[in-house]
């Protein structure tokens, strides 16, 4: 087995809490991932032998290796929570690739820790699977993510508005610092405690940084960018986290937390998904606002270490902030340009940009099937006729796309838009699709099928049509909920 550490135990004892898992009954594989193993360096025989499957159920911990809960706080739906933490996750350690990365691997679902808050610690089988099928899509898709390992069944019910089967799924993580962790460690710890996490994670994500005297304020500018290019490349995709909390944003840029995230089908920029976001909150066009709103949250707790003298930490603090604005704007238009091909005048193409999107809204368009049928159409491997197809009005299609001939010059970039546009996305009707069946009548084989098609997501030929096809009435997913 690969050797793990756990470099986040020279943080304060306040940062986290020593737990074990709870020893499932029976635990059987699910799905393994043998291209992220051999890269994180496990050896692929141990890891489907029994001690892999000890470990990776939470059965059987081997000696040395001493999992943690790590402790953070957050604003849930602007609500603010001083104390929340791995409530269902243990950090096992890091595991150190040949290039010296580290990341994280963890548990999740193994059980109660100190942060519970009354729960069970447990993992239902379905979000299991559906953060398998989406965070696999997305690392696919190029988006920066936290991946999946292994998937397991533990053999027991889990109990929630009915008995479902258990499952535990290994994350893995660049880190798993938040910020809600340096939220938590700002009120629990002081300046002290929010200086000692902010050293580790600057030598965590930003070695390079360690002896510039403005680090501090030079990392926030990189957390920043780190978000705001995220967030852009989420937009670009039709993407919806749907719940954006201050404990579910990372300090590495990642997408972390898959509970009521979706893909949108028909084009609507108030998308909302998530069964508990009555008010829209995280709605697709909500997602660049609420991620500034997040970055003065970790801004805030970075204040003391910035300059002492608190009005000019202020000053420098908020001169990074507003840099956030163009920061998005240029990366989203950058993608969306990307997807249409358009190089050549910036204005005319990013016009183009907002007509297509109030286009696509009006006519409630498939998001993804839209842009792939422009670049089928870009390479001339289809007529135009199934573009006009995706519109209720053939002729509003015929406008828009002269416009969009005009500003191409009639060359897009065709290569630039088969790396943008996805063949296929897991649409939210056939991870329901797959949910059902594996929690309903045991089989696994369309949960299979579905990540075997979707982490080729920019492939034409490969696996079966129907992946593609947006819901039919009757299969459209209008809520989606958490994982807890």
């Amino acid at each position: 087995m690969t050797h793990l550490e756990n470099s986040y135990t020279n943080l304060p004892e306040y940062f986290y809490s020593r737990e074990k898992a709870d020893v499932p009954p029976q635990p059987e594989w699910i799905r393994g991932n043998d291209e992220l193993a051999t890269q994180l360096g496990f050896d692929l025989d141990w890891l489907y032998s029994p001690k892999g499957l000890a470990l990776f159920s939470g059965q059987e911990i081997p000696e040395g290796i001493k999992p943690v809960a790590l402790a953070y706080a957050g604003h849930q739906f602007g609500g603010w929570v001083p104390q929340l933490g791995d409530g269902r996750a243990l950090l096992l350690g890091e595991a150190k690739t040949e290039e010296g990365e580290r990341f994280d691997i963890q548990l999740k679902g193994s059980g109660r820790t100190a942060f519970s808050r009354g729960g069970d610690g447990k993992a239902p089988l379905g979000p299991v699977l559906r953060e398998y099928v989406v965070s696999e899509a997305m690392a696919a898709m190029g988006v920066p993510t936290t991946r999946a390992l292994v998937a397991v069944a533990t053999g027991e019910p889990v109990y929630r508005e009915e008995q479902l089967p258990g499952a535990v799924i290994t994350r893995v993580a660049a880190s798993h610092l938040r910020i809600g962790t340096f939220q938590f460690a700002i009120a629990r710890g002081g300046t002290d405690g929010a200086r000692a996490l902010a050293d580790y994670a600057i030598e965590r994500h930003d070695s390079d940084l360690a002896e510039e005297p403005d680090r501090y304020l030079i990392f926030l500018e990189r957390v920043l960018e780190r978000q705001a290019d995220l967030i852009a490349q989420w937009m670009s995709l039709g993407f919806v986290h749907g719940v954006m909390n201050t404990d579910n944003m990372t300090i590495s840029g990642e997408t972390i937390d898959y509970g009521p995230c979706a893909f949108i089908d028909d084009f609507r920029p108030d998308a909302v998904f998530s069964s508990i976001d009555r008010e829209g909150r995280y709605a697709w066009d909500h997602q660049p606002d609420i991620g500034m709103w997040n970055l003065s949250r970790l801004a805030e707790t970075l204040l003391p270490m910035i300059d002492e003298e608190e009005s000019k930490s202020i000053v420098l603090a908020k001169a990074v902030l507003e840099k956030y604005p163009e920061r998005f704007r240029s990366v989203f238009y950058s993608r969306m340009k990307a997807k249409l091909g358009l190089g050549g005048e910036e204005k005319l193409a990013e016009k183009l940009v907002d007509n297509t999107l109030e286009l696509l809204a009006a006519e409630s368009v498939d998001f993804t099937r839209f842009f792939r049928s422009l670049t089928q159409f870009a390479s001339g491997s289809n007529s135009g006729a199934e573009l006009e197809g995706e519109f209720a009005n053939p002729e509003i299609a015929r406008e828009w796309m002269t416009a969009w001939r005009t500003i191409s010059a009639g060359a897009p970039d065709l290569e630039a838009m088969k790396l943008a546009n996805p063949v296929v996305i897991p649409r939210n009707h056939r991870i329901e699709e797959a949910i059902q069946a594996a929690v309903k009548n045991g089989d696994l084989s369309p949960f299979h099928q579905l990540v075997d098609r979707v982490t080729k997501p920019f492939s034409e030929s490969a696996g079966k049509t129907d992946f593609e096809a947006p819901p039919k009435p009757e299969e459209i997913v209008t809520s989606t909920f958490c994982g807890t």
